[in-house]
């Protein structure tokens, strides 16, 4: 890998000067994808920089043990070389990961649509658990949360509830979140105490701008009607709330937490563009690949991905065979032994396929 170097600095160097031109600085869109290139790029030469200095200094090792008689230094030189060794091996698998092509998806933020499944109320509950979980990772990572529709229950539950989250690698961490989580325990309404099963399903879309894909207004049936659901002042008084058909593909859209119309009509529309634009990066999937799913699972929202077993205190993540013991850390928030386990593990088969 390390005769790659030259080329890839001379990459590097050709994408520096690019980048410092008017033509890429008066376009956002075009200084956006070659600054996403750069981020994989530079950290490559970087490693074959770090590689071929350690190379060298294998060589000089090795001339070392040549021409040295000392028994002290011999060994010293032997001890050093087997270390230097195991490093250019680290370094190597590190490169291979590196040279992974980048997702393009994965530096975009997220609209997240948990929805209770079967169980009832039960189930309604633990979407509120579920959202407070994400709500505490995403205020240890720093991001942003924004609640663009909520359903609730009445009992302190959600039949449904979507949200916005923006910062610092989102879809990358949060992509495998995708799926059916299932929730074992005993109901506070129920007098026997036997444990129930319900199900959540959560769906993880990349936020896309507009540039990103493209809506025809003609492909779009808008009505506005009146809020409906608990509480609030503009409840059932004013048609503030939106409803936004597109028409090719029968997505439906609602919005009505906002008391303005416009702001729920543009709410309504960041989730149709997420939508739309994950159907688009499904089909691009499926092309590549055929459909094949990977050990950490597609992201299909049908796929049992995580189970909460409260009884026992346990989180079993189905894709990876991880369990933990601490499901009242994880309900809180402490994500990080999931999320970097998943990070892994699909990097490995990427770096299979690769």
């Amino acid at each position: 890998m390390i005769e790659k170097l030259p080329g890839y600095k001379d990459q590097l160097t050709a994408l520096d000067e690019r980048l410092s031109t008017s033509e890429v600085m008066s376009n956002m869109k075009l200084y956006k994808e070659l600054m996403m290139e750069r981020s994989h790029l530079a950290p490559i030469v970087e490693k074959l920089e770090e590689m071929k200095e350690i190379t060298e200094q294998i060589e000089d090792s090795k001339e070392l043990l040549k021409s040295e008689d000392d028994p002290d230094m011999l060994e010293m030189a032997k001890e050093e070389l087997s270390e230097l060794e195991e490093k250019l091996e680290k370094a190597e698998k590190e490169c291979k990961v590196l040279l992974i092509p980048p997702d393009p998806l994965e530096g975009k933020n997220i609209i997240m649509e948990i929805r209770a499944g079967t169980g009832g109320d039960e189930a309604a509950l633990f979407v509120a658990d579920v959202f407070r979980m994400y709500t505490h990772y995403a205020e240890k990572m720093k991001w942003k949360m924004e609640i663009m529709n909520a359903n609730e229950t009445g009992i302190g539950g959600y039949k449904e509830i979507v949200v916005s989250i923006s910062g610092k690698d989102v879809f990358g961490s949060m992509r495998y979140e995708s799926g059916v989580h299932r929730v074992q325990r005993v109901p506070e309404t129920e007098s026997g105490g036997r444990i129930h099963t319900s199900a959540i399903t959560v769906a993880v879309l990349p936020e896309a701008e507009e540039t990103d894909i493209e809506i025809n207004e003609k492909d779009l049936k808008i009505d506005v009607m009146r809020a409906g659901g608990p509480g609030g002042q503009c409840v059932n008084t004013t048609d503030s709330a939106v409803r936004i058909t597109h028409l090719p593909t029968g997505i439906v859209v609602i919005q009505q937490d906002e008391k303005s119309q416009l702001k729920n009509k543009n709410k309504a529309m960041r989730v149709l563009r997420a939508r739309l634009y994950e159907m688009e990066e499904a089909k691009k999937a499926k092309e590549r690949s055929d459909a094949r799913k990977s050990m950490v699972g597609s992201g299909d929202r049908s796929e049992r991905i995580r189970t909460y077993n409260f009884p026992q205190n346990r989180v079993t993540d189905h894709r990876i065979n991880l369990t933990s013991y601490n499901l009242e850390g994880v309900i809180n928030g402490d994500l990080d032994e999931f999320i970097e386990a998943l990070k892994i593990s699909a990097g490995e088969e990427a770096l299979k396929e690769a």
